[in-house]
Order: structure tokens, then C-alpha cells, then sequence
């Protein structure tokens, strides 16, 4: 566009040939944008910080003492937080942008910090005794209150796994496949109430516009956590039971479907879409196994087969659905 522009101007006489050769010489050595490698390093470097104090702190806890390495969690945390304090732009409703690139690292720092000497606190002098839930609830309050103060959306996730910690719960959804005991009824309503309270925390982030851009946080999660939680649901359960987790699902499904439209987002769209297709796959299967008939193998790897194809095609038609809103989108803002 830009180059399109200049020979514009120089077909009409407003560029001279010499101009024209030199702005097209400096267009051809344009930079090397390195910013997300140079994120990449920061994150490494806080991690990295991080471990080495850990080691250095092990090997040499006999000699440093456990009050001095206190006092250093303390210092390095304070240190942190001061500077972000200091540093950081007013606060807003509305998404308010780092001033500088270091701000949210050093941030991320002064968190850890925060973590590691409320563990350290717990571990070697056990300040909250058997009261786990004190424990890990009051790190919890951290977290949330650093994420909205300081609009960080990586203190966001690591406070919503605080929570689902405090819960007695997994968030991740490969912990939750790892963890998850279909057997026991307690760890289903749990994960199912863990996920409607991070989707209304999305859904009232967007109503109340307070902080919008954490809802993608919030659906993140949610979404994962509520549908793993209705699918234990109907595997647990006899079937006679099963099947009345599926209209939840169903609901769950056109309100994430919905949501997606609006916000034109294919991300959600296929979850939507791959979670409600597990949940249809149960019923057709476990509804087969139930008719006792002969040629049940076949009869399910013909509707896997079947039902596979229409999957793919469905998601290249939401592919396609959704490039075309955002084409009418952006032809609207223009």
C-alpha cells in the first residue's frame, strides 16, 4: 500500500525519479522485528532467576539460615513491586498497556516472590498450621488483586489455578484428563461449579466492560473445565441417568456458540463444536451398546467414519463463516 502510494506520487509528477529509487531502496531494508524472541528471553530470564535462587538457596541452607533467605525473598519482592508501583500508568477499567518492556517481567518476578516466601513461610514454620485452605487461599487474593492493579494477564491464569487449587481442584485441561476420578460424584459438581464461576466471570468482565480483555482468560478456562465436568458427568452415571446431562450440555454449547458469533471467534467456536461432538459420539455410542446387536463394532466404526467427515466439514464451514464476518467487520470500520 504504501509503495503503491509513493509511485502514485510519481506518476503525477509530485516524486522525482532519484526520490522514488530511494525510498524503494529503504523500503527493501526494512528492520527485523525481534520482539517476540526478545520476549521469549525475558520469560527465560525470569524463570531462570527464579530456579537458580531455589538451588543456591538448597545447597546452602545450612549455612545461609532460613531467616536471611526470608529476608531476601522479602527484599527481592518488595524491590519488585516497588518499582511497579512507581512505574505503572493509572489505574483503568478498560486494558492499560505496560510502560515499558521490562514493567511486566520484573512484575512476574516480585509475584513469585510473593509465592515463594508465603510457601517458605508455611513449609519450614508452618504460620497457617493445618489450615491448608488459609494456605493457598490468601495467595489467591494476591494474585487476582496483581492482575487487575497491574492489568497482567499472566498473574490472571496463574490466580484462576490458584483457585481452582483453593477448590481442591485441577484447571489445566491435561490435569484435569490426569486427575479427573470419574468415580467420585464430589470432583464432578466441584468442576462443574468451578467452571460456570469462571464463565460468569468472563460474561460479566464483557457486560460490565471491566477489564474485557480478561474475559478470554476466564472462557479459556471455563469452557474447558464445565464441559470436561457435564462429559464425567454422563460417563459416570447408568445411562437412564446419564442422558440427563446432555441438555446442560446442549445449553452450554449454544451459549459458547452464540458468545463466539458475536465475538467472532473460531477458537471457541471449535470447541463448541469438538465438545458437543464427544458428548453426541457418548449418546450414540452407549444408546448401540444398549441394543445388544451383533453388529455393533461395525455399526460404530461406521458412524465414526461418518460422523468424522461431517466434523471436518463443519469446521471448514466455520472457518469460512468466520472469515467472512471479519472481512464485513473490517469493511464496516472503513
Amino acid at each position: 500500500m504504501i509503495n503503491n502510494l509513493y509511485k502514485n506520487l510519481h506518476d503525477e509528477g509530485l516524486l522525482s525519479d532519484e526520490s522514488l529509487h530511494k525510498i524503494e531502496k529503504q523500503q527493501a531494508k526494512r528492520l527485523l522485528s525481534i520482539f517476540w524472541e526478545f520476549k521469549t528471553v525475558l520469560y527465560l530470564g525470569v524463570l531462570l532467576l527464579s530456579s537458580g535462587l531455589g538451588i543456591l538457596i538448597y545447597k546452602n541452607i545450612d549455612t545461609i539460615g532460613h531467616q536471611f533467605i526470608l529476608a531476601l525473598i522479602a527484599a527481592i519482592s518488595i524491590g519488585c513491586l516497588w518499582y511497579c508501583e512507581k512505574r505503572k500508568f493509572p489505574f483503568s477499567n478498560q486494558k492499560v498497556q505496560a510502560p515499558d518492556t521490562g514493567f511486566d517481567y520484573i512484575l512476574l518476578l516480585g509475584v513469585l516472590m510473593v509465592l515463594v516466601f508465603i510457601g517458605y513461610l508455611q513449609f519450614q514454620y508452618e504460620v497457617f498450621g493445618n489450615r491448608y485452605g488459609m494456605a493457598t487461599f490468601i495467595p489467591m487474593v494476591i494474585l487476582f488483586f496483581c492482575a487487575y492493579y497491574f492489568d497482567h494477564i499472566g498473574i490472571l491464569s496463574m490466580a484462576i489455578a490458584n483457585l481452582a487449587i483453593w477448590m481442591g481442584v485441577a484447571v489445566t485441561p491435561k490435569a484435569l484428563l490426569a486427575q479427573l476420578n470419574f468415580s467420585n460424584e464430589r470432583f464432578i459438581y466441584m468442576y462443574s461449579l468451578l467452571g460456570m464461576l469462571l464463565l460468569a466471570a468472563g460474561y460479566l468482565s464483557n457486560r460490565y466492560q471491566v477489564k474485557k480483555h480478561f474475559s478470554f482468560s476466564y472462557d479459556h478456562y471455563g469452557i474447558h473445565v464445565t464441559y470436561i465436568a457435564l462429559l464425567s458427568g454422563f460417563f459416570h452415571y447408568p445411562y437412564a441417568w446419564a442422558i440427563l446431562w446432555i441438555p446442560p450440555l446442549g445449553l452450554l454449547s449454544w451459549y459458547i456458540y452464540q458468545s463466539a458469533y458475536r465475538a467472532r471467534s473460531l477458537y471457541f467456536m471449535l470447541l463448541a463444536v469438538l465438545y458437543t461432538y464427544i458428548g453426541v459420539s457418548g449418546v450414540v455410542v452407549r444408546s448401540l451398546l444398549l441394543t445388544n446387536n451383533s453388529d455393533i463394532i461395525q455399526l460404530i466404526l461406521i458412524y465414526f467414519i461418518v460422523s468424522g467427515i461431517g466434523l471436518i466439514f463443519q469446521v471448514i464451514s466455520l472457518n469460512k463463516k468466520i472469515k467472512s464476518l471479519k472481512d464485513q467487520k473490517q469493511h464496516v470500520d472503513i
